[in-house]
């Protein structure tokens, strides 16, 4: 349950959210807006964050996440998500002045969303709301911490009426 997880007492977390569309083909500005500031308030709550915080949410496209992961993580082939934090954090730290980047690509966000079958905002909210608790120190490397991290995911998720994209 979401309240086991937050701090007795403790303010709701605040984060300034800073929205980039780098390249891509994206719903409109506005929407993107709507659609992480909606997803991050729901990550958040879900997680139990505290403190005041900047984010960044850069939507891009296959060949700049290519190149990302190539550079970041030795890995060169797209991904449809990566964070990079701006502080390493442990899970159930305060929040940090800022949280770091979250990197969307768009082919690969808009592919996944037609195999699976479902809207493509619901899988942008879902991918924001899991680069943003990678960001808060959630992994998902080991079973434990994956079990855990697509709980607070499914949650989260529920909070926005989006279907459990695990079921």
């Amino acid at each position: 349950m979401a309240e086991d997880r937050h701090t007795a007492g403790a303010a709701p977390a605040a984060v300034d959210i800073d929205i980039s569309v780098e390249a891509g083909a994206w719903p409109d500005e506005a929407r993107l807006n709507w659609l992480v500031e909606r997803a991050a308030g729901a990550a958040l709550a879900e997680a139990g964050a505290r403190g005041h915080s900047e984010l960044s949410v850069v939507f891009s496209d296959d060949a700049h996440i290519q190149f990302l992961n190539a550079e970041w993580r030795g890995k060169d082939k797209p991904t449809n998500v990566l964070s990079f934090p701006a502080f390493p954090l442990s899970v159930g730290d305060p929040l940090p002045p800022l949280l770091g980047d979250v990197v969307l690509a768009a082919e690969t966000v808009a592919r996944e969303a037609a195999l699976e079958d479902k809207p493509l905002e619901n899988h942008i909210s879902h991918l924001v709301i899991h680069g943003l608790l990678h960001l808060l120190g959630h992994d998902h490397e080991i079973d434990a911490e994956a079990e855990a991290m697509e709980a607070i995911e499914r949650a989260a998720l529920a909070r926005l009426a989006i279907p459990d994209p695990y079921a």
